[in-house]
C-alpha cells in the first residue's frame, strides 16, 4: 500500500524545493511522483500545428522521489509522516503518524 497517492497534498522537505506544497499529479513508478508546482525545469519546445501547439520555452514538472515528500497535515499546519494501521475488519487504513487520526479522503478539502 502506498503511503502517498494521487490527489494528496504534499509538502517538499529537502532538496531545492523545500517548504513548497502542492498537489500529487500523478505517481510515475514506485518510487516517483509528479508534484504541481514543485521540480520545475525548463523546456525548450518545439511549434506543432497539428496539436495547436505554440514553441518557446515552457515550464515542465519533473518526477521527485517520495522520499524527498511528507503528507501535509491541515489540523498541525506541517508535514507529518503516515502510518497504515489495520482496522478489526482487516482492511487497511492511513493514518497521519503523530496523531493517529485518519487521513481524509483522497480529492477531499479540510
Amino acid at each position: 500500500m502506498n503511503k502517498i497517492r494521487k490527489g494528496d497534498e504534499v509538502v517538499v522537505i529537502t532538496g531545492k524545493d523545500k517548504g513548497k506544497r502542492g498537489l500529487v499529479l500523478r505517481r510515475v513508478d514506485d518510487r516517483h511522483l509528479v508534484v504541481e508546482g514543485v521540480n520545475l525545469v525548463k523546456k525548450h519546445q518545439r511549434p506543432n500545428p497539428m496539436k495547436g501547439e505554440q514553441g518557446g520555452i515552457v515550464d515542465k514538472a519533473m518526477p521527485i522521489d517520495q522520499s524527498n515528500l511528507a503528507i501535509y497535515n491541515p489540523k498541525t499546519q506541517k508535514a507529518d509522516r503516515v502510518a497504515i494501521q489495520i482496522q478489526d475488519d482487516g482492511n487497511k487504513v492511513r493514518v497521519f503518524a503523530s496523531s493517529k487520526e485518519p487521513l481524509p479522503a483522497v480529492g477531499a478539502s479540510a
